[in-house]
């Protein structure tokens, strides 16, 4: 089996995992202080630094083929995969097609991203989105995600709350445990239950399993 640019797995064994995850991108418009890219360059074996992001739709379809046993996809790697809108959607459709699950963890920030609401370009093809809500308020949010637009924790609330009112499953989620910031947990699962998004805590781990 070739080697994989975008296919991972958290499992040991690839060949036969029931979950697979596709690194789309290295480009994410926030810096955020738990985010593996700081501490570690693959997982599994699988280079998460993209030699390049000039690649198209073939080329993820390819790797995804190699694999016969898995259930679910998740778009998940070291940069917000709705910074390749296009390519996601077409991969998604695929997989829907095979009757794969999909999923996707995002910083929620896709609309903001793209100029315009995706929600419905993505509603069905997209079964989960998992959203990094990270802090119960912007004062917080601006501390440990470091975003690029100064709208960020507002526009993030804003999407969940869209994937909600399309009916998609949405979880919001933050990392606990970071040793430079300190959570008020039940604020946050107030926030997420506001929006009407389930809420997870993720604890946080050097090498992101």
């Amino acid at each position: 089996m070739a080697m994989s640019k975008y296919v991972y797995s958290i499992e040991d064994d690839i060949e036969h995992a029931k979950v697979l995850y596709v690194n789309l991108t290295n480009k994410c418009p926030n810096n955020c202080v738990f985010c593996i890219r700081k501490t570690v360059d693959n997982i599994k074996g699988t280079d998460m630094h993209l030699e390049t992001e000039d690649f198209d739709v073939k080329d993820v379809i390819d790797e995804l083929n190699n694999y016969k046993n898995f259930e679910e996809v998740v778009f998940c790697g070291y940069g917000e995969p709705f910074e390749k809108l296009d390519i996601l959607k077409a991969v998604a459709a695929y997989l829907k097609y095979k009757n794969k699950k999909v999923r996707v963890n995002t910083n929620g920030l896709g609309n903001v991203i793209n100029g315009r609401c995706i929600l419905p370009e993505i509603s069905n093809i997209v079964d989960v989105v998992s959203i990094s809500l990270n802090a119960p308020n912007k004062e917080q949010y601006k501390e440990i995600s470091k975003p690029t637009y100064d709208n960020a924790y507002e526009e993030m609330k804003k999407f969940a709350t869209q994937c909600v009112g399309y009916d998609i499953d949405t979880i919001m989620t933050v990392v606990n445990g970071h040793p430079d910031y300190t959570l008020d947990l039940e604020a946050c699962e107030k926030v997420a239950s506001e929006i009407g998004a389930d809420f997870r805590v993720r604890e946080w781990l050097e090498k992101g399993y």
